[in-house]
C-alpha cells in the first residue's frame, strides 16, 4: 500500500478563526472548570478556573495588547516556562489579532535573537526575570521589540499592568479585531528545533489548528471529554502541547499546567488526570525505577515474570483474543504487587496515555496495555500542526503509529519517505528559500521514512537524514538498533557512525541522573563533568554492563545493521546547541564533538 487518506469529520467553515473555539466554548458551558491553577497554598495547591472567567482574562488581556499598539498580523512572542499564564497570553493575542510566536524558555540568547529579528517581533511577554532580560537584550541588538517586554510574574511591567492599559478599549473595537483573521492567516510562525539544519520558522494558519482541534476532537471523543482532566507538562512552545491545550479546551477537558519535572508525579496524585501526553523517555523511565526498585527488593525475577505478563495482556487485548486462565491468573496476582501501585503513582484515573515524539518500542506499549493504561501512539511534525497520524481508542497497533488522522492523507514516495498532505499541513516556511525542497506532487515532505502495513497504518523506520552507507555500498537505517539501545535507561541517546566505513560504530550518550546512581549503587567513581565537550566514560564494569545492551540490540538486527564498537560519553544534555528543547540529540553536532572518539573508535581496528 502507498496512499492512505482519512475523510474528515467535521466541517469548520463555519468557524472564522482560532478564537472561536474559546467563545464557542463559553457559550455552551460558561461555568465549566476549564483549569486548574496552582495556588502556593499548601493545603489546597489548586483552584478551578471556569471558562468564562479564563475568556474575560483573554478578553482584557488583549485589550492591552491592542492598547499599547500590538496591530493586527504582528508578531507577539512568548517566553517562558508552562503555566497557566501562557494559555491566557497565547488566546489573548489571537483576540488581539497578534500573530504568536512560540520561543522555548530554554532557548539562548543567540538562538532568541535569530527567532525575534526573523518573525519581526514587536512585543514580547517573558515568564520572569531571566527570559524578560534575553528578551530585552534581543530587541536591544536588533532594534525590534518597540512595545516591550511584559512578564507573567509580578513586576511593574507584568501582565495586569499590561492588561490595565486596556481599560479604556470597547468591546467593538475587541470583537473587530478578534474577527480580523480568517481561516487562512497566519496564526503562529513555529521554528522547527532541528536535529540537524538550522531552525526555520513553519507558518501554521488558523485553518491548520482549527480543523486539526475538530477533526481530532471527534475521532477521539472516548479520550478527550467533560469528565476528564489532563496535566500538561511538555513545554507550551511545542506545537503539539498547544495543539492538546485547544483540544482539552474547545472540548471541555480541564487542563492542569507544571513546568516542574521535579514535580510531575506529586501533581498526578492530587490532580489524578484521565489523560496524559508524553514523549516515550518518560514510560521508559516508569518501567525502569519500577524495575529498579524490585531489584532493591530482591524481587527482580518477579518483576521480570510482570512484565512478561503485562506484554502478553497487551498482545491478548490488541488481537481481540480471550486470555488464557493462567494469563488471567498471572495478572490479578500482578496487579496487587506491581500493576496497581503503578497506576496509583499516575494517579490512579488514567484512561489513555498518548505518546508522540519519538518511536515508541512495541513491548513498552504492550507493557502498559498489560497495565491497564493503554498508550495511543501518533505521529507528527510541527509543518503537520503536530498528529498526522494516530492509533485510535479501541484500535490500537503496538509497532505502527496508526492511520491517518481526519482530514489527512500519507503516501509513501519511491524512495520510502513519508509524504503528508490534509487540514493540519503548513502553509510553507516564512523564509520562501526553505520551500524549495519541502514539497513533493502538492505533499509535504516529511524526512521521515516508513512504510504503511496491509491495514494501512503507518510504521516508522527512520530518518532519511540518518540513512549510513558503508564502504562496502551496505545501506543502513539505524532506528532500530537505536531504539533498542536507547530503551536501557542509563542510555539517553544512541547515535550510530560508520558512513563511508566498513562497519558501524556508535556513540552511546549516557543520562546522567541514571549513570550517576548505577555508580553509587555498583560502588564505582565516574567523573560526569563533560563540560562543552564530551567526557568518554570507560569504567569496565560500566563498559561490560552495555556490552550486553549493544548485544542484545545487535541480536535484533541484520548483520550489516550491527554495531562492532561503541564509546560510552557523557554531555550537558541542558545545552540547548546540542540537545532540541523537545529533548533529541542533534546529531550533526555530536558527531562535531565526538569527532576524536569517532575516530579512536575505528583507530583500533
Amino acid at each position: 500500500m502507498r496512499e492512505r487518506s482519512t475523510e474528515p469529520l467535521v466541517d469548520i467553515d463555519g468557524y472564522r478563526n482560532i478564537t472561536d473555539l474559546l467563545t464557542r466554548r463559553a457559550a455552551a458551558a460558561p461555568d465549566h472548570a476549564a483549569f486548574d491553577v496552582p495556588t502556593g497554598d499548601a493545603e489546597h495547591p489548586w483552584r478551578h478556573v471556569s471558562t468564562a472567567d479564563y475568556l474575560h482574562q483573554v478578553q482584557a488581556l488583549a485589550k492591552g495588547l491592542i492598547a499599547v499598539g500590538v496591530g493586527a498580523g504582528e508578531a507577539v512572542a512568548i517566553m517562558a516556562p508552562t503555566r497557566y499564564e501562557w494559555a491566557a497570553a497565547d488566546l489573548a493575542g489571537w483576540f488581539a489579532g497578534a500573530v504568536i510566536v512560540p520561543v522555548y524558555d530554554t532557548s539562548s540568547p543567540d538562538q532568541v535573537s535569530a527567532i525575534t529579528t526573523d518573525a519581526q517581533v514587536r512585543l514580547g511577554i517573558a515568564g520572569g526575570e531571566r527570559q524578560r532580560g534575553i528578551l530585552t537584550d534581543a530587541f536591544a541588538a536588533t532594534g525590534l521589540g518597540d512595545l516591550g517586554v511584559w512578564t507573567m510574574d509580578a513586576s511593574p511591567a507584568d501582565l495586569d499592568a499590561l492588561t490595565a492599559r486596556g481599560a479604556a478599549i470597547g468591546d467593538d473595537v475587541l470583537e473587530a479585531r478578534r474577527r480580523h483573521a480568517d481561516l487562512d492567516s497566519p496564526a503562529t510562525i513555529v521554528y522547527t528545533s532541528g536535529t540537524s539544519g538550522e531552525p526555520k520558522g513553519a507558518i501554521l494558519t488558523h485553518r491548520n489548528f482549527v480543523g486539526q482541534v475538530a477533526n481530532i476532537a471527534a475521532a477521539y471523543s472516548a479520550v478527550v471529554h467533560e469528565g476528564g482532566n489532563t496535566v500538561i507538562f511538555l513545554p507550551l512552545a511545542h506545537v503539539l502541547a498547544r495543539g492538546l491545550q485547544l483540544i482539552c479546551l474547545s472540548g471541555g477537558m480541564r487542563i492542569a499546567h507544571v513546568a516542574d519535572t521535579t514535580q510531575v508525579v506529586e501533581s498526578l496524585g492530587v490532580l489524578r488526570p484521565t489523560f496524559l501526553v508524553v514523549v516515550p523517555r518518560v514510560l521508559e523511565k516508569i518501567r525502569a525505577a519500577a524495575g529498579a526498585k524490585a531489584d532493591a527488593a530482591h524481587l527482580g525475577a518477579v518483576w521480570r515474570g510482570a512484565v512478561a505478563t503485562a506484554e502478553q495482556w497487551g498482545e491478548a487485548a490488541e488481537s481481540g483474543a480471550t486470555p488464557a486462565f493462567g494469563l488471567r491468573l498471572r495478572r490479578r496476582l500482578f496487579d496487587r504487587l506491581f500493576y496497581g501501585r503503578l497506576r496509583a503513582l499516575m494517579g490512579g484515573r488514567l484512561d489513555y496515555i498518548l505518546s508522540g515524539g519519538a518511536p515508541l518500542a512495541a513491548d513498552l506499549s504492550l507493557f502498559f496495555r498489560g497495565l491497564g493504561v493503554p498508550v495511543i501512539e501518533g505521529y507528527g511534525l510541527t509543518e503537520t500542526s503536530a498528529p498526522l497520524t494516530g492509533n485510535l481508542p479501541g484500535n490500537i497497533r503496538s509497532g505502527t503509529v496508526g492511520y491517518p488522522l481526519p482530514g489527512s492523507t500519507v503516501r509513501i514516495s519511491e524512495r520510502g519517505e513519508i509524504l503528508a498532505r490534509g487540514v493540519g499541513v503548513f502553509a510553507g516556511y516564512r523564509d520562501p528559500r526553505h520551500n524549495a525542497d519541502a514539497f513533493e506532487d502538492g505533499f509535504l515532505r516529511t524526512g521521515d521514512l516508513g512504510r504503511l502495513d496491509d491495514d494501512g497504518r503507518l510504521v516508522l523506520e527512520g530518518r532519511l537524514k540518518d540513512v549510513i552507507i558503508t564502504s562496502t555500498g551496505k545501506t543502513v537505517v539505524p532506528q532500530a538498533w537505536e531504539n533498542a539501545v536507547e530503551a536501557h535507561p542509563l542510555v539517553a541517546h544512541a547515535v550510530t557512525v560508520g558512513e563511508g566505513r566498513s562497519y558501524l560504530s556508535a556513540l552511546l550518550v549516557l543520562d546522567p541522573v541514571e549513570t550517576r546512581a548505577w555508580a553509587q549503587e555498583n560502588g564505582v567513581s565516574v567523573d560526569d563533568t563533560a563540560g562543552d565537550g564530551l567526557s568518554v566514560i570507560d569504567d569496565p564494569a560500566l563498559v561490560a554492563a552495555l556490552t550486553a545492551v549493544v548485544d542484545a540490540a545487535n541480536s535484533r538486527v541484520s548483520h550489516s545493521e550491527s554495531v562492532r564498537r561503541f564509546a560510552l560519553v557523557l554531555a550537558d544534555l541542558d545545552d540547548t546547541t546540542l540537545v532540541t528543547p523537545t529533548l533529541k540529540i542533534k546529531r550533526t553536532a555530536l558527531l562535531d564533538r565526538g569527532a576524536a572518539v569517532i575516530d579512536d573508535l575505528y583507530a583500533r581496528a
